[in-house]
């Protein structure tokens, strides 16, 4: 089930986003949780699974589209459907908008089963 990010769930959040390549350097993850905090066109949900948050996905929402910023699955959660379920969910929860992929997460989401935008145009 994807939720919106609470400040109780920062540490949980911040183990997540460790996981993205560009986000292992301390100091550029505590940033990151700061620009998801305070900007209001970022938003960052997690995906709870029974008791479990085991996903994050970061959002950097526009007029009309959805950019995933980040994606993140707990290793011992991989390859069971958690991010396309990820991905799945928020486009029902926006359905209004087109999702687009950044170069950091273009990779894995053009393996999703929606439509799925890039940066540069569509797929």
């Amino acid at each position: 089930m994807l939720i919106r990010y609470k400040k109780t769930f920062e540490k949980i959040a911040m183990g997540l986003l460790s996981f993205m390549p560009n986000e292992k350097d301390l100091k550029k993850l505590q940033q990151t949780m700061k620009q998801y905090e305070s900007e209001e066109n970022l938003q960052l949900f997690l995906w709870k699974a029974g008791e479990d948050i085991i996903g994050l996905v970061g959002v950097l929402m526009n007029e009309d589209s959805a950019k995933i910023q980040h994606i993140s699955v707990n290793p011992s959660h991989r390859q069971q459907g958690i991010g396309k379920s990820m991905v799945k969910a928020l486009n029902e929860l926006f359905p209004d908008k087109k999702i687009i992929a950044n170069e950091n997460t273009e990779s894995f989401l053009s393996k999703c089963d929606i439509t799925i935008h890039t940066e540069k145009g569509s797929e």
